[in-house]
């Protein structure tokens, strides 16, 4: 273990920025691991067993100020990345890193920097889930993304400010932009809620993004790019990971889910032609069920004014819930 924490010293010596090295976060791994194996210990033991007997809090005003936060700084990292190079000077075949003092690379180091401070904000995330005692969104797809990017963000401030990889942080960034928009308009209530019918296209702007990096990082591996190749690699490998867990999730979520509701739809509607009643919809439903001998509520927010009596359900109208 000794000869490890040497090796691993001498490594950092020399190879770390000699601009990064003395920023706050940057200079030592070890703060960064305590940060995250406390996250993972609190998200997944003892924040459940604290609220265990507790109502779950609200938040509401809290998350929207996060949320709007969110948006404003990343893309404010968007702009950054742009104007440090992407899109501008980088040469999107290969770029190696600019480790002088020019007022370019100066700025693309802060704005790797920055990202990473935000990749430590997004940890917020799944804390907020626990207090609101949301734990089916406590995912491991949820908890090893956000526990692995201020790690890569971490190793890319310290030894790779710049270059070919930190096209990530920018595609990153304007996915972010979009999620936390969507998160935001998403808490002002069932009044907006109504309009955000883009949800499940947000899933697929993410996974889009992962197709990119994948692409930019394996297309450099055959060139003669003064950029590590190790990190092209671990980028590549990284992507094709994130496209199949969200790509599992995007399936899971928004195509098997549709054929089980016709499913359920089309045997409750036999039921009720069975008993001689009749249930006209409004709008697309996913019924629930009954439950006691009374209609439940559907999954756009609206419930039955009627009842149910001895199996027979009466005609359904469409009411919003309280």
């Amino acid at each position: 273990m000794g000869s490890l924490v040497r090796w691993y010293n001498n490594f950092v010596s020399e190879r770390q920025d000699e601009y990064t090295k003395d920023w706050f976060m940057v200079g030592s791994l070890g703060k960064l691991l305590l940060i995250l194996a406390g996250y993972i210990y609190f998200c997944t033991k003892l924040g459940p067993r604290l609220m265990k007997d507790r109502k779950p809090f609200k938040l509401t005003r809290t998350i929207q100020i996060y949320n709007i936060f969110q948006v404003f700084a990343n893309a404010f990292l968007v702009y950054e990345g742009i104007q440090s190079g992407w899109f501008t000077l980088y040469d999107m075949k290969c770029q190696p890193v600019d480790y002088s003092d020019s007022p370019s690379a100066h700025r693309m180091r802060r704005a790797v920097y920055y990202y990473y401070l935000i990749k430590l904000t997004d940890l917020l995330d799944t804390v907020f889930f626990v207090l609101r005692k949301k734990y089916n969104q406590v995912t491991f797809l949820h908890i090893y993304h956000h526990s692995l990017m201020p790690f890569c963000s971490y190793v890319g401030v310290t030894f790779v400010p710049g270059g070919h990889g930190s096209l990530l942080g920018v595609c990153n960034a304007f996915v972010h932009v979009v999620l936390y928009s969507y998160y935001f308009l998403s808490s002002l209530g069932p009044e907006v809620q109504k309009y955000l019918w883009w949800k499940k296209h947000v899933t697929k702007l993410q996974l889009v993004q992962f197709v990119i990096i994948l692409v930019h990082n394996v297309q450099v591996l055959p060139r003669n790019c003064n950029y590590p190749k190790i990190f092209n690699v671990l980028l590549s490998i990284q992507a094709g990971y994130f496209i199949y867990l969200f790509g599992s999730f995007y399936v899971r979520a928004y195509i098997e889910k549709k054929p089980q509701t016709t499913i359920i739809k089309n045997e409750l509607k036999e039921k009720v032609e069975e008993n001689g009643n009749t249930i006209i919809p409004n709008g697309k439903h996913q019924f629930n069920g009954m439950h006691n001998g009374h209609s439940t509520h559907t999954s756009n927010g609206y419930i039955s004014n009627g009842h149910a009596l001895n199996g027979n359900a009466t005609t359904i109208k469409q009411a919003k819930s309280n």
